[in-house]
């Protein structure tokens, strides 16, 4: 298969939650969550859409639901490492596009995964691809717990990072930039007419930089950001980024969430 011929969807779904036990199973109107993110990115356009799981108890709703999935190893360090093996149960190899699809995203917009595969056909030097959406407000430019990315003029990843960048020199240290004035001035898209960017944890990638990638050195700058991506520009590998103007729907992580995003499907939650 390649670039241009299609692309397999994987999502990654492991039982282990601290903050939501068995979150891959978690009901969601009538629906497993695994399986409804299934569904969703089955409307993308993929090839085919596969569960990498780590939890018998994921395979078999799995297949009562009739989603293709693979058992991986329980033991994974991170979600490339089981998106890796995947690739290989799957004979996924070379310019292979895979996109990964987490597991706690039952909301996932299709077009979205299928606009960040089509971004390896459309930027030949890139080994993965992203999303990003503009930022709304300071505060969340301001927040750590929001990843910006800062692109060239192709559309390519130049970094990302907890901390606002681009860093708007001339806002520094007033009002405007450290929140005060947040109530009256809520939008960052008149900071010189450029409007920041907040990272969508969505990738795409070419598999056989996928199944290398769990064995690169890690960058010190992503033991320093906590980010796994930018071990891939440490070592010289470009990420293309597509720009949707919306944010997506929410993810799940917490109990919270899950009542949240329930209400969401099922009005009569709410």
């Amino acid at each position: 298969m390649s670039a241009t011929a299609g692309f397999t969807v994987l999502i990654p779904a492991r039982m282990a939650s601290s903050r939501l036990p068995d979150k891959p199973l978690a009901d969601i109107a009538g629906l497993p969550m695994v399986v409804r993110v299934a569904q969703r990115a089955a409307q993308s356009g993929a090839l085919r859409t596969v569960v990498a799981a780590d939890d018998e108890r994921i395979l078999a709703a799995c297949r009562e639901h009739g989603v293709q999935a693979v058992a991986t190893r329980a033991d994974h360090p991170s979600g490339s490492d089981r998106l890796a093996e995947a690739c290989a149960l799957l004979g996924l190899d070379g310019d292979d596009v895979v996109v990964n699809v987490q597991g706690d995203e039952p909301l996932i917009d299709p077009g979205l995964i299928g606009a960040v595969a089509a971004l390896l056909a459309a930027h030949p030097a890139a080994s993965m691809g992203t999303a990003a959406h503009p930022i709304a407000t300071v505060a969340d430019l301001a927040n750590p717990n929001i990843v910006k990315v800062v692109c060239d003029a192709r559309g390519l990843a130049h970094y990302f990072s907890r901390a606002p960048i681009p860093h708007a020199r001339d806002h520094a240290g007033s009002a405007w930039w450290d929140g005060s004035a947040a109530r009256a001035q809520p939008g960052v898209a008149a900071l010189a007419g450029f409007a920041p960017l907040r990272h969508i944890g969505i990738y795409s990638y070419r598999a056989g930089f996928l199944r290398q990638f769990p064995s690169l050195p890690q960058a010190p700058t992503e033991v320093i950001e906590a980010l796994e991506q930018l071990r891939a520009l440490w070592h010289g590998h470009r990420i293309a980024v597509h720009v949707t103007p919306t944010a997506p729907g929410p993810g799940v992580d917490t109990p919270e969430d899950l009542a949240r995003v329930r209400a969401l499907l099922d009005p009569a939650l709410a």
